[in-house]
């Protein structure tokens, strides 16, 4: 690896351009800085007479097989920067080719770049965050208007000139709105620290991202560090697309308000709530600005300063807390179109990531590695939650990345080199992949850290990250929300996946609480469900059913027996399956015993049988015995079970039978007597004197009275009995 990282900077050093003169007009001066992609060089345009930077490619990307791309690259920064007419925007003057080399001809800034001030000053005051963000916003304002989005703002790229003004660098991530997605080679390129949501999620890069990374550009300068930070960059962006960002408050209390406000809008995880390009957001910070007292402006939070030997660097209005950091590596003068497309660092997170959207190209990850002079990105597989893995265990917290690089090369080193890549590719770490730890998932190293109850949207998304197949299946779940990871297999973290044996984890995804929708027809007691109604409910897929027990106010004349008289649910309503359920089922009509009511006047009987909910039809009937309106009997006996709603016949008397006696005098007597048989008396006759026995004889008197009320039987039942007395003439 050494050799080769040799051959490589051999290959540059011969084609080192200082002393030389381009396209006999740039004549290079010196070296300024290297890139991943580029070196760039000071130099003097000798035909205007003033100093330049000139960007030229590396050799081995020049003559490797993703030349078109970087070349596009170079070409592309050009177009970008050459749109925009702004002093806050590094202007680019030329572009040609030099010794099969693309180059880039740009103005010389004379300066440090941000991260060199604020690896110096550790925190800002608010004046000095506000007058660099505008500055910043100003020069995005007019590439916004020109139709283009940097895609890469970070400290590295905010140049301060001698003056202390901004001028941004390196669009060579730029791209036309219209055209605009986060990589159109399939690398996630871009820092992970300052990366917006969207770009990240969606593949979507806008104005409102460029927004976001200024945003927290200046909650680092503010608080002395990123509101986010991680051991590795997949958990770092994942943060960004699902966490909010924290109140700078939360790092800076005592900060005046509109400022915390300004930096929550500018840095919201929703594109549609931060300002609709830089030109807005340059507009609210002038009216911001307009409300600050002097006090707001002097504030700065406390922190050590690196520079001044751990010395408190204090300002009027300072914050009270004290940040103490570790001496930061001193700057180069000026990191100038630093465009270097760095692997992720986790001792320092605002380095540039590179990581695969899909499957990363194995011959672009080499050249990568080879550029840093590490082992090849594919020889060394890693998790992206716990970081580069040996022999398949998770990276332990407080081990450095590059100690564990070093590891994983001694062992391929030893293993003699052919065999000992079969064994890594076969049986070793190259043979599987290991499950992440998701950044929702807090893992205790006593214990297996099992992968449940976690954002399923945003594992899934690391799972692609890491390049990891995976079958997805639903289940509901009493205990893990919907749309949450219920379970998988592998189950815990820094399990092996193989890959040999094109092995998927199963996913296991919560539906959420199963529902059931109650029968709408349930409180009908003529139907299937309402005759039956708990297991209508079972049906439905409720378990949590509860019977009031049976009482009194469970009877019922209307509601047939087993049907609901009460339902603590509407019907039709959807509701999970073990929400408690109450119902109240009819008992029926209740049964009541027959009162003795024989004897009773009728008023008395009623109200008897109508308290027990019975049913009276009333005939009357003459009786001898009892008295008028009393009850002569029922059809149902003393004693009897009857049930609410029974019908019961009762008689009741009309007392004994009368009638109003007919004079029968002067009428003949054999004819009243039979009247008097007919209407159901008893007829004694009587006679006076008789001349002629056969002479027919007519009634003289009788006993009742014509015109009488008379009954018509004793007590006893037999017939009342009617006296007539008769008498002859010897003249009839």
């Amino acid at each position: 690896m050494k050799k080769e990282s040799y051959r490589l900077a051999m290959s540059e050093a011969q084609h080192a351009p200082e002393g030389q003169v381009i396209e006999g007009r740039y004549r290079v001066v010196s070296r300024i800085a290297d890139g991943g992609m580029a070196t760039v060089y000071q130099a003097v345009d000798e035909r205007l007479g003033r100093t330049v930077a000139i960007k030229i490619m590396h050799t081995q990307l020049a003559q490797g097989p993703q030349r078109d791309q970087f070349v596009e690259r170079f070409h592309r920064e050009a177009r970008s920067a050459a749109a925009i007419a702004n002093p806050h925007i590094v202007q680019v003057y030329d572009t040609g080719e030099f010794d099969g080399l693309d180059f880039l001809v740009m103005e010389y800034v004379h300066g440090v770049n941000l991260r060199y001030e604020m690896n110096q000053q550790v925190t800002f005051s608010v004046r000095e965050t506000l007058r660099i963000v505008g500055e910043t916003l100003d020069g995005l304002a007019s590439a916004h208007r020109a139709g283009v989005v940097h895609r890469d703002i970070k400290p590295e790229n905010i140049l301060l000139n001698d003056r202390g003004h901004v001028q941004i660098t390196d669009f060579g991530l730029a791209k036309a709105v219209s055209q605009a997605t986060l990589s159109s080679t399939g690398m996630l390129l871009g820092t992970a620290a300052y990366l917006a949501p969207e770009m990240i999620q969606h593949n979507q890069a806008t104005p409102q991202g460029d927004l976001y990374s200024v945003g927290i550009m200046a909650w680092e300068m503010l608080a002395g560090k990123v509101p986010f930070t991680a051991d590795n960059p997949v958990t770092l962006v994942f943060k960004h697309v699902h966490e909010d960002v924290p109140d700078i408050t939360t790092a800076c209390p005592g900060i005046n308000a509109g400022v915390a406000a300004f930096l929550a809008r500018l840095t919201a995880r929703a594109v549609e709530d931060r300002p609709q390009d830089a030109s807005v957001a340059f507009d609210e910070l002038q009216q911001l600005q307009s409300n600050l007292t002097i006090d707001d402006w002097q504030y700065r939070l406390s922190a050590v300063s690196p520079a001044a030997n751990d010395a408190a660097d204090t300002m009027p209005g300072d914050g009270t807390r004290q940040m103490p950091l570790p001496p930061a590596p001193p700057a180069p003068p000026v990191r100038q179109n630093d465009d270097r497309t760095r692997q992720f660092n986790p001792e320092n997170p605002n380095k540039t990531t590179v990581m695969p959207a899909q499957q990363a190209d194995p011959e672009a990850t080499t050249r990568l590695a080879l550029e840093k002079n590490d082992v090849p990105a594919n020889n060394v597989p890693a998790s992206p939650s716990n970081g580069p893995v040996s022999g398949g265990q998770p990276k332990r917290s407080g081990k450095r990345a590059p100690v564990i690089i070093a590891v994983v090369a001694a062992i391929v080193l030893a293993c003699a080199g052919g065999g000992g890549y079969a064994w890594w590719y076969f049986r070793g770490p190259g043979s599987y992949w290991t499950m992440p730890q998701p950044a929702d998932l807090t893992c205790s190293d006593s214990e297996p850290c099992r992968i449940s109850n976690i954002k399923w949207n945003a594992y899934e998304e690391l799972l692609k990250f890491s390049n990891i197949e995976y079958e997805e299946t639903e289940a509901f779940s009493d205990s893990v929300k919907a749309g949450n990871v219920i379970s998988t297999d592998p189950e815990n973290v820094g399990s092996h996946v193989s890959k040999r044996h094109h092995q998927k984890v199963k996913v296991v995804v919560s539906k959420g609480i199963k529902q059931g929708t109650v029968p709408t027809d349930i409180l009908d007691a003529t139907s299937a469900n309402g005759k039956d109604p708990i297991n209508a409910l079972k049906r439905a897929g409720f378990d949590n059913i509860e019977q009031t027990p049976a009482n009194d106010d469970a009877y019922s004349m209307d509601v047939p027996q087993g049907a609901l008289l009460d339902l603590s649910v509407d019907p039709g309503a959807t509701l999970p399956h073990n929400a408690k359920i109450t119902v109240t089922l009819s008992q029926g009509p209740k049964p009541v015993t027959m009162p003795d009511v024989v004897g009773k006047s009728k008023d008395e009987a009623q109200q008897t049988l109508d308290a027990l909910k019975l049913t009276v039809n009333w005939t009357e009937q003459f009786d001898d015995k009892i008295p008028q309106g009393q009850v002569i009997s029922a059809s149902a006996k003393t004693g009897d079970e009857l049930h609410w709603g029974d019908s019961v016949n009762a008689v009741v008397s009309k007392g004994p039978e009368t009638v109003t006696l007919p004079n029968y005098v002067g009428q003949k007597a054999a004819a009243a007597k039979a009247a008097l048989e007919k209407l159901g008396f008893s007829v004694k006759i009587s006679s006076q004197l008789t001349l002629d026995s056969s002479q027919d004889k007519k009634v003289a008197s009788q006993d009742p009275v014509g015109g009488t009320e008379v009954r018509l039987r004793q007590e006893d039942g037999t017939p009342n009995t009617v006296t007539l007395k008769m008498y002859s003439s010897l003249f009839d």
